[in-house]
């Protein structure tokens, strides 16, 4: 039991770590700016990274195992969340939120402000900034997350 545990606690802070890693690459790097249901993609991540961390320091071993399965759900909300968006992307279903905006920066003259505001991409939800075999970004993260999760799952109820 303890060589499956210890590979359910990696998993559940690797993933949403490399996850998030991802994102911010695509945003920074590659400049794929996200829209607004990207950014609830990440959120559950973060929680994740935080929850599976406490699950290589508290002590016991059932606060542990609690720990790792809580951010196992995190991480499966946010497969459901890219789930969702990627339907969004998709057109199966009509999203529920209003496309976001970057202004890129803050501060300065009203004009240099209202310049920013103009010069802005606009991010719509509904469409992919980037495919690989047809499958957006929002589709990647809810195939690995939701099936990272299963398989932290499966591991978890695993007796070896």
């Amino acid at each position: 039991m303890r060589s499956t545990f210890n590979t359910a606690r990696l998993i559940a802070l690797l993933l949403p770590l490399a996850l998030l890693a991802g994102a911010w690459g695509s945003q920074l790097i590659g400049h794929l700016y996200p829209c607004e249901m990207c950014h609830w993609q990440r959120w559950p991540h973060y929680a994740a990274v935080v929850i599976a961390a406490l699950a290589f320091v508290v002590p016991g071993r059932d606060a542990k195992r609690m720990l790792v399965l809580l951010a196992a759900l995190a991480i499966a909300l946010s497969g459901a969340i890219g789930a969702f968006h990627a339907g969004v992307e998709y057109h199966w279903w009509q999203g529920i939120t209003a496309c976001t905006s970057t202004m890129g920066g803050s501060g300065g003259t009203p004009e240099e402000m209202l310049a920013r505001i103009m010069g802005a991409p606009i991010i719509r939800c509904d469409v992919a900034q980037w495919t690989l075999f047809g499958i957006s970004l929002a589709g990647f993260n809810a195939i690995l997350s939701l099936g990272g999760s299963a398989t932290i799952l499966y591991l978890l109820g695993r007796r070896a």
